[in-house]
C-alpha cells in the first residue's frame, strides 16, 4: 500500500493547499489512502464538521486531530456520528469520539489508524503506550489489516522516539505531529517500522508555527495580554510524509517526506527565481521524493 500522512493543517492557506493538491498526489503518487491531521484548520483553533468535511470531500479518507479537537465546540455533538475524524486514544474515559478508525481502500485492503497524545509538556493524559497496547491487542499486522498508522500527537521528540521503538515491528507508520516544524530523521527502524518525529504543518512557513509573526512576536516581547493570533494567510506548503509497505507483512519498504510548495514559491523553484529562506531544501525534498519513486517503479537510477 501507498499511504500519505499530511502533517497539521493550518487555517484557510494550509486547508487551501490540501484541496488543491490532493487529487494530484493521489494521482501522481498512486496512492491508496490520505490521512490528513486537521486540528488546526479552523482558525489554527480545532475543527469544524463543515471544515471537515471539505478535506473529507478534496481526497481525505480520515482526520486525525491532537489536544486542540474540541476548541470548536460544535464537534463535540458532531464527532460521535462521523468515524472518519478521530480524536487521541488515550482521552479520558467517556470522551466523545474514538482514537482509532478504519480506512477501506478502493483495491479493499484495510488501513487501521490510531492517535494518541504524548505526556511531556502536554498535560494529563492517559499513558499513551498503555493504550496503544491495548488496541493493538485487537489487530495484528499483515493479519487482521494489511497496514497501521499511529500519529503520534506530542511535544518532545525524546517521547515520540521511545513510543517508535516500542511499536516498531507492530506498526507500518510512526508520525509525530503537533510541533509543525518538519524533522529531517524519516528512517526505517530496525523492526521495520517507518518513523519520523514530526511531519510538519501544512501551513504558511512565513510565520511562528503557522501563526500571524507580528503577533507572535508582540507576546514574546510583553508581559501583556495580547489578542488572539491568528493563522498566517500567505501561501501555504503542504508538509507529510509518505510510506510504501510490504503486501504480504504490513511493514515498511520505503518512507519519505513529501513537500509541496504552492502557486508562486513552486513556480519560482520551477523558474531559478529566489525564494524565502529554506524554501530550496523544500524543492529539493520534492523533486528527491518524485524521482525515488520513478525509480522503484522503473527500477532505474534516477538523478536529481
Amino acid at each position: 500500500m501507498r499511504i500519505l500522512y499530511v502533517g497539521d493543517v493550518v487555517g484557510r492557506a494550509g486547508r487551501e493547499a490540501f484541496i488543491r493538491r490532493a487529487a494530484e498526489l493521489r494521482s501522481r503518487l498512486s496512492l491508496d489512502a490520505i490521512v490528513v491531521n486537521g486540528e488546526n484548520a479552523a482558525g489554527g483553533y480545532g475543527i469544524t464538521p463543515s471544515i471537515a468535511g471539505e478535506l473529507l470531500a478534496a481526497g481525505a479518507d480520515l482526520l486525525t486531530t491532537g489536544n486542540h479537537v474540541f476548541d470548536q465546540k460544535e464537534l463535540i455533538a458532531a464527532i460521535d456520528g462521523e468515524p472518519r475524524i478521530l480524536r487521541p486514544l488515550n482521552m479520558a474515559p467517556g470522551t466523545p469520539g474514538r482514537g482509532v478508525g478504519e480506512v477501506r481502500t478502493a483495491r479493499g485492503r484495510r488501513l487501521l489508524v490510531l492517535q494518541v497524545m504524548g505526556r511531556l509538556f502536554m498535560g494529563l493524559w492517559d499513558d499513551p503506550f498503555r493504550a496503544l497496547e491495548a488496541e493493538l491487542a485487537r489487530h495484528r499486522l499483515g493479519g487482521t489489516v494489511d497496514a497501521i498508522l499511529v500519529d503520534l500527537h506530542a511535544e518532545a521528540t525524546s517521547e515520540k522516539m521511545a513510543l517508535g521503538h516500542f511499536l516498531d515491528g507492530r506498526v507500518s507508520l510512526v508520525a509525530g505531529t503537533h510541533t509543525h516544524v518538519p524533522t529531517a530523521d524519516a528512517q526505517i527502524l530496525p523492526g521495520g517500522t517507518a518513523y519520523i518525529s514530526d511531519v510538519g504543518m501544512t501551513g504558511d512557513y512565513d510565520s511562528v508555527i503557522g501563526m500571524d509573526k507580528e503577533g507572535s512576536l508582540l507576546r514574546w516581547r510583553s508581559d501583556l495580554p495580547g489578542k488572539r493570533l491568528e493563522p498566517a494567510g500567505g501561501e501555504a506548503t503542504l508538509c507529510a510524509v509518505l510510506v510504501e509497505t510490504d503486501e504480504r507483512t504490513g511493514l515498511a519498504r520505503r518512507v519519505a517526506p513529501v513537500r509541496r510548495l504552492i502557486q508562486w514559491w513552486a513556480e519560482a523553484a520551477l523558474e531559478g527565481r529566489p525564494m524565502r529562506p529554506g524554501l530550496s531544501e523544500a524543492a529539493l525534498s520534492q523533486r528527491v521524493c518524485d524521482l525515488a519513486l520513478v525509480s522503484a517503479d522503473t527500477g532505474l537510477r534516477q538523478l536529481v
